[in-house]
């Protein structure tokens, strides 16, 4: 997808769960002016839903990958997508 605009969905597993991870998520979505939301489920895994930039997304992609320094990444499942415009702002759900 070379689009200059997209959407990121994203399953993040391991240690994310209390550990300030979307607050972490969304601080470093904020500051790459991403749009969208992450959310804790009920596996004990993190989603993130981002739109914006592709290059602000593979950015906020590679943070995932590591998160904040409390947490441990196991895996990131990632789907790219078309960019909607469903998002004013990046939220914590």
């Amino acid at each position: 997808m070379s689009e200059r605009r997209a959407r990121l969905q994203a399953f993040v597993t391991g240690r994310v769960q209390g550990v300030f991870y979307r607050a972490s998520a969304a601080a470093e979505a904020r500051r790459l002016q991403v749009r969208g939301f992450a959310r804790n489920l009920a596996d004990g895994s993190v989603e993130i839903v981002a739109e914006g930039e592709r290059t602000a997304l593979e950015a906020l992609l590679e943070w995932a990958r590591k998160g904040p320094p409390q947490a441990n990444v196991k895996e990131v499942q990632v789907e790219w997508a078309a960019y909607h415009g469903d998002f004013h702002q990046f939220r914590i759900r």
